[in-house]
C-alpha cells in the first residue's frame, strides 16, 4: 500500500507534476534485517535531485517515512518526491508544495545462479540522450530505460547495456556498469547522462580492499567485449557478474563474487538465498 504524503491508501492528485511532467525524483532502497542500507547515500542523492530540479527536498518527511516503513526483515522501500501540485504549462509553479510517496514492497525473487553463475545480458538498440542537467540523478522520466527494456521478453536475460549517442557503453536499464581489466575496475563516468548509483559509489570504495584500483573511464563496446571481467549494480541485486553478452563469454567471475561477498559481510545488500562462493 502507497502512503502520500504519510496518509497509507491515499493517492496523489491528477494535477501532481510527477504525474504530468516527470518533475521529481525516486529512490529505490533495499531493507536488508530492518535496517535502510545505505541510506545516508540514498538520501544524499535525493537531496541533489531535488536541489537539481530546483525545489527543496522535505528531507524530515522523507526520513520519517523511512523510518516508518523500515520494519523488520529484509524489503524494499520505494520513495517518490514529486514538486507537487502545479496547472497546466511547464513553468514550475512558485508555490507548490513537494508530495511524498512511500511505499514498502518485498524482495523480487531472482534465480541464485545469476548471483554464482553469471547472467546474460541484451545490447541494446536504444540510446540514452546526453543531458549533463539531468544526469546522475534519479529524476522520474524513465523512457528511455521502457523503451530499452522492451527490446527483448527472453526470461534467461536478466539485463541490458546501454550506450549514449555517441556510442559510449554508460550503465545497464536498471544497474550501473564495471568491467575488470587484470587489476583495474573501470565504470563509465556518469556526468553527461546515467545514473550515480549509491551501490556504483560503494563498489568504487571498496575496490582497493579487494586488490582492485578503482578509475572512472569511458567504454566502448570493442573495450567490454576484452574486458576478463563484466559486473552489473544496484542497490537491490548488489553486484551480478555478466556470464554473456553477445558472442562474448565471461566464464570466471571471481573477482565479483568476491565483491557480494564483502557487501554482504557489511550488510549492505540482501545476500540471495542459497548464495554461497564456490
Amino acid at each position: 500500500m502507497w502512503r502520500v504524503d504519510g496518509r497509507p491508501g491515499a493517492a496523489p492528485p491528477a494535477d501532481d507534476r510527477g504525474l504530468a511532467y516527470g518533475d521529481g525524483v525516486f529512490e529505490t532502497v533495499a531493507v536488508v534485517d530492518g535496517r535502510p542500507a545505505l541510506w545516508p547515500d540514498h538520501r544524499a542523492r535525493l537531496a541533489r535531485g531535488c536541489t537539481r530540479l530546483g525545489f527543496a527536498a522535505p528531507l524530515e518527511r522523507v526520513d520519517a517515512e523511512v523510518a516508518a516503513l523500515a520494519g523488520q526483515g529484509d524489503g524494499v522501500i520505494k520513495l517518490i518526491v514529486t514538486r507537487g501540485s502545479g496547472g497546466r504549462g511547464y513553468t514550475p509553479p512558485t508555490d507548490a508544495g513537494p508530495r511524498v510517496l512511500a511505499r514498502r514492497g518485498g524482495v523480487p525473487e531472482r534465480p541464485v545462479h545469476w548471483w554464482r553463475e553469471g547472467i546474460t545480458v541484451h545490447r541494446c538498440v536504444t540510446a540514452l540522450a546526453v543531458q549533463p542537467a539531468l544526469a546522475g540523478i534519479k529524476h522520474l522520466n524513465r523512457l528511455e530505460q521502457v523503451l530499452a527494456r522492451r527490446e527483448w521478453d527472453d526470461p534467461g536475460i536478466a539485463e541490458g547495456l546501454m550506450a549514449d549517442t555517441r556510442g559510449n557503453v554508460v550503465a545497464g536499464t536498471m544497474s550501473n556498469v564495471f568491467a575488470r581489466f587484470d587489476d583495474i575496475l573501470c565504470t563509465p563516468p556518469v556526468a553527461d547522462c546515467g545514473i550515480a548509483g549509491v551501490m556504483r559509489r560503494r563498489i568504487i570504495a571498496l575496490a582497493p580492499r579487494l586488490g582492485l584500483r578503482p578509475r572512472v573511464r569511458r567504454l566502448t563496446w570493442d573495450g567490454l567485449a576484452r574486458a576478463d571481467e563484466l559486473w552489473l549494480s544496484n542497490s537491490l541485486v548488489g553486484v551480478w557478474p555478466v556470464a554473456r553478452l553477445e558472442r562474448r563469454a565471461w566464464p570466471e567471475a571471481a573477482g565479483a563474487r568476491a565483491c557480494i561477498d564483502a557487501l554482504a559481510a557489511a550488510g549492505t545488500i540482501i545476500t540471495p538465498k542459497g548464495w554461497h562462493s564456490p
